[in-house]
């Protein structure tokens, strides 16, 4: 039989089409046979066929895992595909009800009753979370002091009790924004899964008004979409926060608000109030209304820092409102140092100061006058007389 040069038995293999799987599957066999017979060497790494659809979620309420897989096909002499076969993701369904047995108790108990460790002597089992691994299923039999492994926990169950992380093929993972499992994708600042921090824009500022009296003085406006929003000041003053209805969420009305985390906006605010003078408000947003961020001064004020994210299109309406309320937005220096002309912003952070305050100036008022409030125009944000 006169042999075949590999080129011919390429054509003679792949020049067929229109065949049944079974007719593509011979000549499939047929060309493998033929490259190891003629020492064809095949390059580079398989091929992964397209992913497969994803399975149930593996827990009937709560938290628990669905899985999709592929397979790597590749000939004779080539490496293995990249990647991986299996791909896991969260499934969140409906919390369980409260009389639901945990799902790691739960497969403890199916060996309740079970004659286990080579002896016909039986045990109760529960949960021990004291061993190394915590994706093994080790359970403690009740009223002795050791524990048992019974090999690895299902998938989906969760490493620990209140932790976020599931256990998968024995190894405990963290979903990624992505909903992935193990993948790390992460949030960037402006809330956008796997993003680079280009869709929004960094406000960040110090408010060094020294103040002419005692009260409370507008800061800034944090406005609605913020996100890692923080503040903090060093001094005997205080930070006050008040929402769009015009009612203070901490600090108001001359009031000293214990530290703890407040309900504002549609996020969770934490602030922060050390023995030392340091004061701090953190929030990870995104805000679902304007806050007003005010300081109530009792000694002359150092600097109050703030910062936060702002998605880029609502930086301009937030420049206008500051602009009608007269509030300067270019970065304010320190005071050793010269500031820079208003002509030659440097970046978001940093705009050139606005017109004046269309407002007139407020009258120069004492004792009950320090706490009334003045509108400037249609604006809801207070400014303090």
């Amino acid at each position: 039989m006169e042999e075949l040069r590999p080129g011919e038995a390429e054509r003679l293999v792949f020049g067929h089409t229109g065949r049944s799987p079974l007719f593509q599957n011979l000549l499939l066999l047929l060309w493998t046979l033929l490259s190891c017979g003629l020492g064809v060497t095949a390059q580079g790494p398989g091929e992964w066929t397209p992913w497969g659809s994803w399975t149930r979620c593996s827990s009937s309420c709560g938290r628990g895992v669905s899985v999709r897989s592929r397979h790597c096909i590749r000939f004779p002499g080539e490496e293995l595909c990249w990647g991986d076969s299996h791909e896991y993701r969260l499934c969140q369904l409906p919390d369980c009800p409260p009389e639901a047995m945990p799902f790691r108790d739960l497969q403890c108990a199916l060996y309740n009753g079970r004659p286990v460790l080579g002896t016909q002597k039986t045990y109760q089992w529960v949960p021990f979370h004291g061993a190394p691994n915590q994706c093994d299923l080790n359970c403690l039999a009740e009223g002795h002091a050791f524990y048992h492994s019974f090999g690895r926990v299902l998938d989906g169950t969760p490493c620990s009790p209140g932790a976020q992380g599931l256990c998968v093929a024995g190894r405990c993972l963290k979903a990624g924004c992505d909903g992935v499992l193990g993948s790390g994708v992460l949030e960037d600042r402006c809330g956008l899964c796997g993003g680079a921090n280009d869709s929004c824009l960094f406000v960040q500022r110090v408010f060094r008004d020294a103040g002419a009296f005692a009260g409370y003085w507008n800061v800034t406006l944090i406005p609605v979409g913020a996100r890692h929003i923080r503040v903090a000041q060093r001094s005997r003053n205080h930070l006050a926060l008040m929402g769009g209805d015009g009612r203070y969420v901490l600090n108001g009305n001359w009031a000293v608000s214990p530290p703890g985390t407040y309900e504002a906006a549609g996020t969770h605010v934490v602030y922060t109030r050390a023995s030392g003078p340091e004061e701090t408000l953190q929030a990870a947003g995104p805000t679902s209304q304007d806050l007003l961020l005010q300081v109530l001064l009792q000694e002359p004020n150092p600097g109050v820092q703030f910062e936060f994210w702002l998605p880029q299109e609502r930086y301009g309406p937030f420049q206008a409102q500051a602009q009608a309320l007269g509030w300067p937005l270019r970065q304010p220096q320190p005071r050793e140092v010269e500031p820079q002309s208003p002509e030659s912003p440097a970046g978001p952070a940093r705009v050139p100061t606005l017109a004046p305050d269309p407002c007139p100036p407020c009258p120069d008022t004492r004792g009950r006058a320090h706490r009334l409030l003045h509108y400037c125009g249609s604006d809801f944000v207070p400014r303090v007389l």
